[in-house]
Order: C-alpha cells, then sequence, then structure tokens
C-alpha cells in the first residue's frame, strides 16, 4: 500500500520557480552594481528572451516530430524482429 503526502509533479515545479526567483531576487538586490546598470542588464535579458520564446513553438514542432518518427521506426523495427511473418521463433 503507497501513502501520498499530496505533493506532486506541480508542487515541485512551482516550488522550482519561486525557489529560482528567490535567488534572482537576492542576487539583483545583492549586486555590486548602480540601479541604472541593473534595469539595463534586465532589458537585455527580457530582449534576449523575447527572441527566444519566439523560436520555442517551431523548436517543439520540430522535436515532436522528430520523436515521433524515431518511435514509429523504433516499433516497425521492434515489430519485424519479433518474428511475425517469419521463420524466427
Amino acid at each position: 500500500m503507497s501513502q501520498s503526502d499530496g505533493y506532486g509533479g506541480a508542487h515541485l515545479l512551482l516550488a522550482f520557480i519561486a525557489g529560482g526567483l528567490a535567488g534572482a531576487a537576492a542576487a539583483l538586490l545583492l549586486a555590486p552594481q548602480s540601479g541604472a546598470e541593473t534595469r539595463e542588464s534586465l532589458r537585455g535579458w527580457t530582449r534576449d528572451a523575447q527572441g527566444k520564446a519566439v523560436r520555442v513553438p517551431e523548436a517543439l514542432r520540430r522535436a515532436y516530430r522528430e520523436a515521433s518518427e524515431a518511435a514509429k521506426k523504433a516499433f516497425s523495427e521492434t515489430f519485424a524482429d519479433t518474428g511475425h511473418g517469419s521463420d524466427k521463433g
């Protein structure tokens, strides 16, 4: 019999994101640079993130397509290796 403490993958992901945000906030508050320099850095990071976010959907489609093709090939090879339609056995 298994026992669940009520926490799942979503809770783990949320805790990970919250920890990352807390660490980022601490790094910004304790950074040895001026406010203007920090704001400029944030603008640069935002521009980079926006540029990368635009490419994510196409990358996901490509990854899905490649994984699907690999799975079909593996399934076909596995089915052929089971001996169906041949004298293997």
